[in-house]
């Protein structure tokens, strides 16, 4: 018999039938339904997919334009100009400085500061190859100022000051002309022997100070302390510097002042300069600060730089440091035995100095902040005032 028969007749004499048909019906309407869902379900699929990949695509976009830029090229563009910009401030600042330094004491600097203004309004506008060369022009006239400055003031020694490398009894002073084998020069000298001179250094400050630090005229530290002679000190950061900014009026260099207090004395950066001590009965210079330690049983020590002569011969014959090879007020503390000199030498380099040393038969002598801050005093002063000062050293008698 034919299977479809059999079916039939099975189905046929069930009771149970109806039930199978609703059965039947219900799974086929779940899966009309389903199917249903599912095409819904992918439609909207679909769509999120393609808005998902517009938004990919636009992303894929922008990722290819960024690809297509050169950010090496771009980061050397930007640091070129920050470069510049360094760069130019530097040289602004330094010529800035420079003209300060002519117009203490003094000069004809006339058209200077108009060109410096000008190159002021170049750096507004980024132009910085324009301010370079206005700024290499100022500096080129600077020089030739400086030379010219030179030369008078060699020109201008006194006929009447006499040519003479002897040095000063103790307690008195002398100008006088002294012939090197690198010209002449006239110097402002003072001598004070340690056994009846006490030499001392002043600070303008109890202890170390970074920033906005005080100063007093040299004539001031003279009248406080009952001196006699005195002179500026250590190199300082000048409060009218642009480099200075954070730093007025500071030293960086090791100091022990007349009460017994270390300045400076955790700033290892300097230990390998030079320095100056005043024990008293005798006065010792080394050839690194580092060599000292920090002894209280001294009257006072001093670092600068550079020592000019060393057991009576030339240590010094001049560096890279622009400042110290041109033509200034130079200071100075030296000594023969146990009589201490200080002085300026006019309108030298820092070597020239340490030739005028050698020929004055100086054992020992050191080089002191010079320029704008040169100051020295002996019932008056003989050079300066100069700018007011952190820290000098004195002359008392016992």
């Amino acid at each position: 018999m034919p299977l479809n028969l059999n079916i039939k007749k099975a189905l046929s004499g069930q009771k149970w039938m109806p039930i199978t048909l609703v059965a039947l019906g219900v799974v086929f309407f779940l899966t009309i339904g389903y199917s249903t869902y599912l095409y819904t379900q992918n439609v909207s699929l679909k769509m999120a997919v393609s808005k998902n990949t517009a938004t990919i695509q636009e992303i894929n976009r922008e990722l290819n334009n960024i690809k297509s830029q050169d950010p090496y090229k771009t980061n050397a563009e930007l640091k070129k100009q920050i470069d510049n910009i360094q760069k130019t401030f530097a040289l602004a600042a330094k010529t800035y400085e420079n003209l300060l330094d002519l117009e203490n004491p003094p000069k004809e600097i006339k058209g200077l500061d108009t060109l410096f203004a000008n190159i002021l309004v170049l750096l507004g506008k980024q132009d910085f190859l324009g301010a370079e060369k206005g700024l290499g022009d100022i500096a080129n006239k600077i020089a030739a100022e400086q030379a010219r400055t030179a030369a008078a003031a060699v020109a201008a020694i006194p006929k009447n000051i006499p040519v003479s490398a002897s040095v000063p009894n103790s307690g008195s002073s002398s100008r006088q002309q002294v012939a090197t084998d690198v010209g002449n020069f006239l110097v402002d000298i003072v001598a004070g022997d340690l056994g009846s001179t006490r030499v001392i250094v002043d600070t303008a400050s109890d202890s170390t100070c970074t920033n906005d630090c005080p100063v007093l005229p040299l004539a001031t530290y003279v009248a406080r302390n009952g001196a006699y002679a005195g002179i500026n000190g250590s190199y300082f950061c000048p409060s009218t510097y642009p480099s200075c900014a954070g730093k007025t009026n500071s030293f960086d260099l090791l100091i022990m002042n007349k009460n017994k207090t270390y300045f400076n004395s955790d700033n290892n950066v300097y230990s390998n300069n030079p320095a100056v001590i005043f024990g008293g009965s005798y006065v010792r210079f080394v050839g690194a600060a580092s060599q000292w330690g920090r002894d209280t049983g001294i009257d006072s020590m001093l670092s600068n730089y550079p020592l000019l002569v060393s057991g009576g011969n030339i240590s010094f014959g001049g560096n890279d440091d622009p400042k110290q090879g041109s033509k200034g007020n130079r200071s100075f503390v030296a000594n023969k035995g146990n009589v201490v000199y200080i002085g300026v030498v006019h309108s030298a380099t820092v070597t020239e100095v340490a030739h005028v040393m050698k020929t004055m038969g100086m054992e020992n002598a050191l080089n002191l902040d010079n320029g704008g801050s040169t100051a020295l005093w002996n019932g008056g002063y003989k050079v300066g005032p100069g700018r007011d000062l952190p820290n000098v050293i004195l002359f008392i008698k016992k």
